[in-house]
């Protein structure tokens, strides 16, 4: 029987997670799920643990959920430990996003300056989570699905002994469903190359029963791409002439780069009728927790789809399940790259297919990038490195350094003066910048 600790428990995606482990339960027998927070975030925790507790009854499985902040005893023996915590709140977010946009930058969670930040704030918790994991429960699997992922599994591999790690996104199986939509078959025909980093990442390569239908699916985004858009970002097509040339479906987050200042305008639009990302997520999670009260609630509500979380519950818990039953499937995951990209140093986090064992994740080769996104993603990889570094040592000049080589930051004049602003706005949650 297992026990799983889920840190970040109060999260408006746990109803996800406890509806995955509800339906796999035959193949993945819980007793215990610890869902543990803050003391902050006791509100939500309470409401999302009784909405939890409500499912786990009425689908009459035998699955204890416990409540608390006492993260020692959520993790005390656990089997796996699974990370959905944002440092800062939703109210941190809205900095991330809003501040940038002040010196005409792009500000989005996971990439740029926004994402630095969140960087800087969740690198050093996870690695105390990481600590603590060592010494309550040194076997478990650590998955991963704080955001930026890519980055805090890079941290993880650097600067902590824990080897059990596997970063998550719900954008490749987005994307493979988008995929499976256009061409009107079941997923289960379809086969996609994944190839790149976390929320850059590239569909290299699609085989429908065996044959490679690459240039088809293409053809159909050039003329529809909203199958394969993701909620969080704003759908503004791609350029069919580019799309088809680079011969790849890229993620929905590759328009903050190739269509920079599209999107700079898009959002500047619409922070002006609807507010930042951040404040159209906090309505609708206010929305989520007030349907999560109804004590006649016993399953995961729709609208739970808006949160731009779709698809989490099957990423996570297929992971784990696939892992706890040695299934040797394969699934896209965040994991030490170990030479499946040619060009990246082995000891990085890639974002690749990965056949999924009781041993954890075994990254397919996928060979070098092609050129025409190798650049890119090295430059990605790079900022992620120093991003890491900089969180880990609270070295002003290493955080300068990652600001300024970033891609969606123009000078490094401009990196200086956002870098100083995010500080302070953030001080609260950066100690190791304030010594």
């Amino acid at each position: 029987m297992l026990k799983i600790a889920t840190i970040g428990g109060g999260s408006s995606y746990t109803p996800e997670l406890i509806e995955g482990f509800i339906k796999r339960y035959d193949e993945l027998p819980i007793s215990e799920l610890w869902l543990v927070d803050v003391e902050e975030g006791r509100e939500k925790l309470e409401i999302v643990g009784a909405l939890a507790k409500r499912m786990v009854e009425k689908a009459g499985v035998p699955i204890e959920i416990h409540l608390t902040m006492d993260r020692e005893a959520a993790l005390k023996d656990a089997d796996f430990v699974t990370t959905q915590f944002r440092v800062g709140r939703l109210e941190a977010r809205m900095l991330d996003e809003s501040i940038p946009l002040k010196y005409d930058v792009i500000g989005q969670e996971t990439n740029g300056p926004g994402g630095l930040f969140k960087g800087l704030r969740t690198i050093p918790v996870i690695l105390d989570i990481c600590r603590d994991i060592e010494r309550l429960c040194p076997d478990a699997w650590l998955i991963n699905f704080t955001n930026p992922a890519g980055m805090v599994t890079e941290a993880v591999l650097r600067y902590s002994n824990i080897t059990k790690v596997v970063g998550l996104c719900n954008g490749p199986i987005g994307i493979e469903k988008g995929i499976a939509k256009e061409l009107g078959v079941d997923i289960s025909r379809i086969y996609v190359e994944f190839a790149g980093l976390n929320h850059m990442v590239f569909a290299k390569n699609v085989y429908l029963d065996g044959k490679n239908v690459t240039s088809t699916v293409m053809e159909k985004m050039t003329k529809n791409e909203d199958g394969i858009s993701l909620k969080n970002i704003a759908d503004v097509g791609w350029d069919p002439l580019f799309l088809n040339t680079l011969g790849m479906i890229p993620i929905g987050y590759l328009r903050y780069y190739y269509q920079t200042s599209i999107m700079l305008a898009e959002q500047k639009a619409t922070v002006v009728k609807e507010g930042t990302r951040a404040e159209v997520v906090k309505r609708v999670e206010t929305e989520l927790f007030e349907l999560y009260r109804d004590l006649d609630l016993a399953e995961k509500p729709k609208q739970l789809e808006q949160r731009g979380g779709a698809y989490y519950s099957e990423a996570a818990c297929n992971l784990i399940h696939s892992i706890y039953n040695d299934k040797r499937d394969i699934q896209t995951v965040n994991t030490r790259n170990n030479g499946a990209i040619a060009c990246i140093d082995p000891d990085s986090a890639v974002e690749v297919n990965c056949v999924i064992t009781r041993q954890g994740p075994i990254p397919l080769t996928t060979g070098p990038l092609p050129i025409a996104i190798n650049g890119l993603v090295q430059s990605i990889k790079s900022f992620e490195r120093l991003a890491a570094e900089a969180a880990v040592t609270g070295d002003y000049n290493t955080a300068l350094l990652a600001m300024t080589i970033n891609p969606l930051v123009p000078s490094d004049a401009i990196a200086h003066q956002i870098l100083d602003d995010l500080l302070e706005a953030h001080q609260a949650y950066l100690p190791q910048f304030n010594k």
